[in-house]
């Protein structure tokens, strides 16, 4: 999509957001408006409903209303005010009035009207609402006001706009493939994974299907990580706050942060759970005196964390509020950076590739803002131009094709993120390598160089293959439930047409298991069709079949969730085949 027709959808988007917020107040005048902005696959609007919330029961009627607006074609005119002014129109709409409220006082306070409908605004819009052709509204939720828990739940309702009806048709098409794909739908109907509102949002519970696919991908990942040189650690679950005063975390991510205690009472000690392992990883390097020949040490943990994500954010297995990582902190001389940076590259993208997910990944080179809003970045401007150079010029050196993304670093030092989209499109980051010049004084961490001096590492945050609980949704809905075989919880379900095939069918599972695959045997008193039915529908892999004719040839009748009926064979034949495809890990 050009940078033209991309500035023209969201244009046209932002005013059917603004259409939605006028309909809605025609046919609940009573409604409160808060924000309705374009968002990259549509719009919503946040709307204060009362003790009766909208919901998509409602979407028939206020899409009614909207082709009205539309149909009227309302000119879209932009105006100024004065703030004493602006707080005057908008004194009926406490959440405009706190939007004011906030800005700047020399900021231009801009308003859009169309008709009977005025909102506050920065724009820009399309000219008449005429020009809005096709839309759909698709989804209502609730969502907090800002983004702040301790305020109040609003009512988000979504909708999508396209410049014609042919695209929206084809959005909508491919929404509908995406909801078959949703890992949060299929993840729950497979059994890999459930939540229990008793035990709150963000906290999932792993069902032994989904359990053991992350014991299959920490286990090959440990191992792989061994062979390169990585050092296991184990480290606790807590700190005192102290540790994170020290890294910066108590200054810049205590929101994010699950605190056991009184964070304001310093006469008694006070716990906040681990957001991240580097400053617990640090004190393995403190341990003892360093010398240039420890270097690099390559630090990993398999990492349980807990991060307080906003209650509006949770999604399924993907944002979450405890999860498993695969973290790792190299520490390092100047000269080793850029060779053992492309060393966690190169290990990420293996890990992906064999997932089946990096040819969807992009990469973005999170930078800091030198404004530092809020002061969020430590560290000086020419120590984060120091790290930041010395990035660029090894994705350079690597030929990596990157976006820019000011704004995202670390408080403490720009990254590498590898991004994924989920089926709607949503994108978040599924793995992080993060150069870090500036941790190391804090900590007081030395080495001793070959001339005899006291040196500072350089350090390396990355992970490799990111969050499991993440990469299980991503896998689930990469292949629609259908995992390569490799990491299936069940390969092969043998299915035995009557009970006197059972003894036979039982030998069969003994070979399987002998080899190490996962299998069972379906004894049920049910018909072999509906056998069948039911393994295709949780995504078996194989299927063998038994009756008389297989017993008597000692062969197996195999059915793929791939090829369906792949006739007989010999179940010898029938291991080196499948044998070869879990061992190459093939997808």
């Amino acid at each position: 999509m050009s940078d033209i027709i991309y500035d023209e959808l969201r244009t046209l988007r932002h005013s059917c957001s603004h259409v939605l917020a006028q309909a809605v107040k025609h046919l609940f005048p009573h409604v409160k408006l808060a924000i309705g902005p374009a968002i990259d696959n549509g719009f919503y609007y946040d709307f204060d409903c009362g003790d009766k919330p909208l919901t998509a029961e409602h979407f028939e009627a206020i899409e009614a209303e909207m082709k009205a607006i539309i149909k009227a074609n309302l000119k879209i005119e932009r105006f100024t005010l004065p703030r004493a002014e602006a707080l005057e129109l908008m004194k009926d709409e406490p959440y405009k009035i706190e939007l004011i409220s906030d800005l700047p006082e020399d900021e231009e306070l801009s308003f859009y009207k169309q008709g009977d409908f005025t909102d506050l605004c920065a724009g820009p819009h399309v000219s008449y609402t005429k020009k809005i052709k096709a839309f759909k509204l698709t989804s209502a939720t609730g969502a907090y006001w800002r983004g702040d828990s301790s305020r109040k739940m609003l009512t988000r309702i979504y909708g999508t706009a396209f410049l014609n009806k042919e695209d929206l048709e084809s959005y909508l098409v491919a929404q509908e493939e995406a909801k078959k794909r949703d890992h949060n739908k299929l993840g729950r109907e497979l059994e890999y994974f459930t939540t229990v509102d008793s035990i709150g949002q963000g906290l999932s519970i792993l069902l032994p299907k989904g359990a053991r696919v992350v014991q299959l991908l920490q286990r090959w990942v440990e191992d792989v990580e061994q062979e390169k040189g990585c050092l296991l650690t184990k480290t606790p679950l807590m700190a005192k706050r102290d540790l994170y005063r020290i890294s910066g975390h108590w200054d810049h991510y205590l929101d994010g942060m699950f605190v056991i205690g009184d964070p304001n009472d310093e006469e008694k000690e006070c716990f906040a759970m681990r957001p991240m392992t580097c400053p617990f990883q640090y004190q393995v390097y403190l341990n003892k005196k360093r010398s240039y020949r420890d270097l690099p040490m390559r630090l990993t943990e398999t990492s349980t964390l807990f991060r307080n994500e906003d209650s509006g954010e949770m999604h399924g297995l993907i944002r979450v509020r405890q999860f498993t990582i695969t973290e790792g902190h190299y520490i390092l001389r100047p000269e080793q950076l850029e060779e053992e940076f492309k060393g966690c590259l190169e290990l990420a993208k293996y890990f992906l590739e064999t997932v089946g997910l990096l040819e969807d990944c992009t990469f973005r080179f999170s930078q800091w803002d030198p404004a530092n809003p809020k002061n969020k970045y430590e560290g000086t401007a020419e120590q984060w131009e120091a790290a930041q150079n010395a990035m660029a010029k090894i994705l350079d050196n690597l030929g990596l094709e990157y976006t820019i993304g000011i704004d995202e670093a670390a408080f403490y030092g720009p990254k590498l993120d590898i991004q994924y989209r989920n089926v709607y499109g949503k994108e978040d980051t599924l793995v992080t390598i993060q150069i870090d010049m500036l941790l190391a004084e804090k900590f007081g961490m030395e080495y001793t160089d070959s001339d005899n001096t006291a040196k500072r590492p350089y350090i390396i945050h990355r992970t490799s293959l990111g969050c499991f609980e993440r990469t299980l949704a991503y896998i689930i809905e990469k292949f629609a439930g259908a995992l390569p075989l490799w990491l299936m919880p069940e390969q092969v379900r043998i299915l035995p047409i009557a009970d006197r095939h059972a003894e036979y069918a039982y030998q069969c599972l003994e070979t399987l298991k002998a080899a190490g695959f996962r299998a069972e045997v379906d004894t049920r008193n049910e018909k072999i069709g509906y056998k069948i039915r039911e393994a295709q529908l949780e995504k078996i892999p194989y299927m063998l079949v038994i009756g008389d004719e297989e017993m008597a040839n000692g062969t197996v009748s195999i059915r793929s969730r791939k090829e369906a009926n792949m006739g007989s064979l010999a179940m010898a034949e029938f291991m080196d085949k499948i044998i070869v495809e879990r061992d190459t890990k093939a997808k």
